[in-house]
């Protein structure tokens, strides 16, 4: 079951954040996150969190924060973060969290979904691929402000 994110789910999405953010070397630390999953379960004008039960258990979750960019030609979202516990993989619950992200996307006006996927998850880039999401050419970069 895939649903919107409410405050007693807390807990296990940041227990499921962490170990996302961990295996892709990104380094927050515990109050920066909690901070930041508590602005987008509070404040749905900001993005969405969902998330994926299993028999009850939050087993997965996914991130979508919205914005305006001209490269779409107006409101888009961000899909910042899927994560599937490793055994629960393999059923359709990465699916079922990106069909719901596109879908609160859709709802929210968003005229595209963006997504980022680290070299080397080639699982990752099969499925957003069987989605018909494309590739872009160019590489991302950041700087990280005062």
């Amino acid at each position: 079951m895939i649903e919107t994110a409410r405050n007693e789910d807390l807990e296990p999405i940041l227990q499921l954040l962490h170990t996302q953010l961990q295996e892709h070397d990104i380094m927050l630390t515990s109050h920066t996150l909690e901070r930041a999953t508590r602005g987008l379960i509070k404040d749905h004008s900001l993005g969405r969190i969902l998330t994926a039960r299993l028999d009850g258990k939050l087993v997965g979750v996914a991130v979508i924060s919205f914005l305006w960019t001209l490269e779409h030609g107006g409101p888009a979202a961000w899909l910042d973060e899927v994560y599937v516990e490793p055994a629960y993989r393999g059923h359709g619950l990465g699916k079922q969290l990106i069909e719901a992200a596109m879908q609160v996307a859709r709802d929210n006006g968003c005229i595209a979904l963006d997504l980022e996927v680290d070299a080397g998850h080639e699982a990752a880039e099969r499925l957003y691929q069987r989605m018909e999401f494309r590739r872009h050419r160019r590489v991302r970069w950041v700087r990280m402000l005062d």
